[in-house]
């Protein structure tokens, strides 16, 4: 199969756009993209265990051990044992990591209206269609 033929190869090269775009977004807050995902899931799941929150970040636990530990030495995020649940820790945001996410967040979103504004409604309803077949179809 030709190169141009290949939607892998097109949808892959479409994410690496992405990522480096996004990459360079969230670098104005001191974030990378994982630390800034992190972060995103935390402001709406607060007090998420570190296994829960690399499902949701589509990473590894080992992954999201690193960047914990990063937003963790930042004083982006604080951890501590659940109430109940002694042997599991709880992840919240800090002020800091409030104001960082903001920060980065206002930058992505950018992105992301550009992205959107490239397609018609009925477009990008479409688009997400098709995407949730290409990935069924793996």
């Amino acid at each position: 199969m030709p190169a141009e033929e290949r939607l892998g190869l097109l949808v892959k090269r479409a994410e690496q756009r992405l990522m480096a775009a996004k990459h360079a977004a969230v670098k104005t807050a001191g974030l990378t993209v994982p630390q800034y995902a992190a972060l995103l899931v935390l402001v709406d799941n607060p007090g998420i265990s570190a296994a829960a929150l690399a499902r949701e970040c589509l990473v590894t636990p080992q992954a999201m051990t690193v960047v914990l530990k990063n937003l963790l030495g930042h004083g982006l995020i604080e951890r501590g044992p659940h109430q109940w649940h002694r042997t599991m820790l709880e992840t919240h945001l800090t002020d800091a990591g409030r104001e960082a996410l903001r920060t980065a967040d206002a930058a992505a979103v950018v992105i992301e209206r550009r992205i959107a504004d490239a397609f018609t409604p009925d477009e990008r309803d479409s688009l997400r269609d098709l995407l949730a077949r290409f990935t069924q179809a793996i």
